[in-house]
């Protein structure tokens, strides 16, 4: 097969690529996180656009030509010599295959520098990811694990061996409080990585791959539907925490990695000032569910963790905020979903049991 057209090699085998389409194409959706230096500009590939709509591809090509100065073309091509230098086992793609990536290989050539383009551009990988996610949804082997919000799953799930993290591909910790303190990645993006990480479990091993139990959005982004659909279907082992460890591991996980986040960019108190902000706007939004009086308690409750944290250097005083929005929110929701799927579960243990439960089980498969 032609290299520039084994797009599972290129996904299983993360080749590095780079993207010559404008930076707005880009920001919807790439291929193996490739790396964004364009060809044209927006404004540029906008105008070229309109050109080739009204004159045609000749009229079009001379516009580009004209836009795209010897000093423009010169300073591009030098970014792309860099990466090529750097990664000279890798592709470039636009989004078909078409001119964008004939101009660019040429324009390389010309500065000495043979590079290969992917045959049908990001239109076929997106098409392969696309077709790839379908086959893998109904041929890998999977299990979730559930639990209340703060027992850890996401902690059991980076011990074991074959798993995806699909909070981790999402940027967000898949409560109301778990944003991070960056943007997630596009739909097309989610979806994208999501089938490359099924494609690598599919074809690197038979076993159980392992998922934490979501709904149907994690923060804006929506789960494919054809995993959504297959993972309502499975069973689920059941992760059981004490209160005390959940209030614990929420104090970690809502809290000081976003406040780690915010100082790395941001002075100590306006680090607090986004923290609090932050949860206070999550708070919001569920306020109705939390009822009035719920809502006016919990936000002293944050306002006094965030002065304790801030003066004191203690985390001690969230407990009581966290405790709340565990037991009076999460935990009545949790309670319902487990009970219209209570036939569902197939174990419930500690993190160590549950451990001990897969290594089991897995050895009982794989026993003659």
């Amino acid at each position: 097969m032609n290299p520039s057209a084994d797009y599972l090699s290129i996904i299983l085998n993360d080749i590095p690529l780079f993207d010559v389409r404008a930076p707005i194409e880009y920001d919807k959706g790439c291929i193996n996180s490739a790396l964004n230096l364009p060809l044209m500009s927006d404004l540029e590939r906008e105008q070229v656009g309109t050109c080739y709509k009204n004159a045609g591809q000749d009229a079009a090509i001379a516009l580009g030509r004209k836009l795209v100065t010897p000093l423009l073309q010169q300073q591009r091509t030098q970014s792309w010599m860099e990466f090529c230098e750097q990664f000279p086992q890798g592709f470039l793609y636009c989004f078909r295959g078409g001119l964008r990536s004939k101009i660019t290989q040429q324009w390389l050539s010309e500065a000495g520098v043979d590079y290969p383009f992917i045959e049908g551009g990001y239109k076929a990988m997106r098409r392969f990811l696309i077709d790839e996610l379908e086959t893998s949804v109904e041929t890998v082997a999977m299990q979730l694990i559930s639990g209340r919000t703060g027992c850890g799953k996401t902690r059991l799930l980076l011990e074991l061996q074959n798993m995806i993290d699909l909070e981790g591909l999402a940027n967000h910790r898949g409560s109301s409080f778990g944003a991070a303190s960056d943007n997630q990645p596009s739909q097309i993006n989610f979806e994208n990585a999501v089938s490359t990480a099924l494609l690598k479990q599919r074809y690197r091993h038979q076993g159980t791959v392992y998922l934490e139990d979501e709904g149907r959005m994690i923060g804006s982004l929506t789960l494919p539907v054809v995993l959504k659909e297959k993972m309502e279907s499975l069973s689920h082992i059941e992760l059981e925490t004490p209160l005390e460890q959940r209030i614990t591991y929420a104090i970690e996980d809502y809290i000081l990695i976003l406040l780690k986040s915010y100082q790395q960019t941001h002075d100590q108190e306006s680090a607090f000032e986004l923290l609090a902000q932050r949860h206070k706007d999550s708070l919001s939004r569920i306020q109705k569910r939390l009822g009035s009086e719920r809502y006016r308690q919990a936000c002293q409750l944050l306002d006094q963790g965030i002065s304790t944290h801030r003066n004191q250097n203690s985390t001690l005083g969230y407990s009581d905020f966290i405790e709340l929005i565990l037991t009076k929110y999460y935990d009545p929701m949790y309670d319902y979903q487990l009970s219209q799927r209570a036939d569902k579960s197939v174990f419930s243990g500690s993190a160590a049991e549950i451990k001990d439960y897969i290594k089991a089980s897995e050895q009982a498969i794989n026993t003659p």
